[in-house]
């Protein structure tokens, strides 16, 4: 009330307008509370270092397989110019240049001096084309867990069916292959139909495979630690982050929250979201069953949190997926590093670890460590035909590199000498006999010299 008399006299006196301070102190100053919404709590929340410096690495290997993607686009060979690589900057979101960013890396990529156009080209080394062989062959091995993985996510859906976009988001995470709709989907017809071409439909469901992989750790705790059943049956396992505060009353609401049943992923009941005797909560703890069952069956683990909204409708899950997930953080962990936000299944890893890794993740581990390594090692790590054809390459251009003038008297001598770089005995052999055959020349030349005298 006094506020607003200030302001009408003020007004209408031409007075200076009043501001708060300590001489009027009468004048009340509403503070807003602070907000309590997901991005302040995603904000404030305890971070797992250990996470988030895997997740810059995966960052740095994404990059990487994304350049030789758009590498292999090009049909010219297997090698592209630099030149036409800084055009992709834009494309990759780098920082730096590709020039510098590719040797960074120099057991990923090799920069060699083209033999006809003489500007500089990359390509992928050997060491990373073995292992990007090696990931395929696995892939090919586990077809089968591939298809009970993409089974179990049409048995978790309301009508057996899914978007075949919302699959593709996730290819990799499932270790399907790229052509999945026609190695996968168009070969096992036994088990999938294709609707509308983009539409999934699940054929005939597997008893033994509903069973979600939380109730293998829920009958291990009930045997191995004697926990009685009403304790386990609800139960999720929890790993809070180093120096994670836990403030008074928490525990007595955990442990409310684990008894509290809820209707499992493999179940196929409607699903009603009630306002009271807990119909909320029983309707979250079923969407965080399902985004714990999808996480369990992913390669690493892990997944972007985006692509999780593109399974909301087809599981039933309407919630705000970041919510639930920030609610949670003894389950789930979400990174931040970079554009995007990836989510963890925390039980899974330990020290940056999977601690039970597959076929799959092994070999992308590989690539991992050979991504780290940077610039360490890198004279004996590299191949020998690398070797042999730098040596090639230095013995057709040496007489034009020592003084750029062309082509020097004794030339004709480095032809002699292949059998050296070779070190076959054929080309001993042949050394030996063109050089028997420049020494009769000499000798013959050296009479006719002396007959003349």
């Amino acid at each position: 009330m006094i506020l607003e008399t200030m302001r009408y006299t003020s007004r209408f006196l031409n007075l200076p307008r009043i501001q708060f301070g300590p001489f009027n102190s009468c004048i009340q100053k509403r503070w807003k509370k602070p907000a309590d919404t997901a991005q302040t709590r995603l904000e404030n929340r305890t971070r797992d270092l250990k996470l988030d410096k895997l997740v810059t690495h995966l960052k740095k290997l994404e990059t990487i397989l994304e350049i030789k993607h758009l590498m292999d686009t090009r049909k010219r060979g297997r090698f592209v110019s630099v030149q036409l690589m800084s055009r992709w900057k834009n494309i990759l979101g780098l920082n730096v240049g590709i020039g510098e960013f590719i040797h960074k890396y120099p057991h990923v990529f090799e920069v060699f001096s083209h033999r006809v156009k003489r500007n500089l080209c990359c390509r992928v080394t050997r060491n990373m084309r073995d292992l990007l062989r090696e990931e395929e062959s696995v892939m090919k091995e586990c077809e089968l867990d591939a298809v009970r993985r993409v089974k179990k996510l049409l048995m978790m859906s309301k009508q057996g069916r899914l978007h075949v976009q919302a699959l593709r988001l996730i290819r990799r995470e499932l270790g399907l292959p790229e052509d999945f709709r026609d190695a996968i989907l168009g070969k096992y017809t036994e088990d999938f139909r294709l609707i509308d071409l983009e539409i999934v439909e699940l054929v005939d469901g597997d008893e033994d495979l509903g069973v979600a992989e939380i109730e293998k750790w829920r009958e291990k705790e009930y045997r191995e630690k004697w926990l009685s059943e009403f304790e386990t049956r609800y139960a999720f396992p929890i790993n809070f982050p180093t120096g994670f505060r836990i403030v008074a009353g928490f525990r007595e609401k955990l442990r409310n929250w684990h008894r509290l049943p809820y209707m499992k992923p493999y179940e196929r009941k409607e699903v009603v979201r009630v306002r009271t005797c807990g119909g909320i909560e029983r309707y979250e703890k079923r969407a965080v069953g399902m985004i714990h069952e999808l996480l369990s069956l992913t390669v690493g683990k892990m997944v972007r949190a985006e692509r999780l909204t593109h399974f909301r409708k087809d599981f039933g899950m309407e919630v705000n997926v970041r919510e639930v997930l920030l609610k949670h953080p003894g389950i789930f962990y979400i990174s931040t590093k970079g554009s995007s936000q990836i989510v963890f299944l925390r039980e899974a890893y330990s020290k940056g670890h999977l601690v039970e890794p597959n076929p799959i993740y092994l070999v992308r581990r590989k690539m991992l460590d050979l991504v780290l390594l940077g610039c360490r090692n890198t004279t004996e790590s590299r191949p020998e035909e690398k070797t042999e054809e730098k040596i090639e390459e230095g013995k057709n251009n040496l007489g034009c590199k020592v003084d750029g003038r062309g082509p020097r008297e004794g030339d004709w001598v480095i032809p002699l000498l292949e059998g050296s770089y070779n070190g076959t005995q054929k080309n001993v052999g042949e050394t030996s006999d063109l050089s028997e055959e420049f020494d009769e020349y000499g000798e013959m030349m050296h009479t006719e010299e002396a007959n003349q005298l």
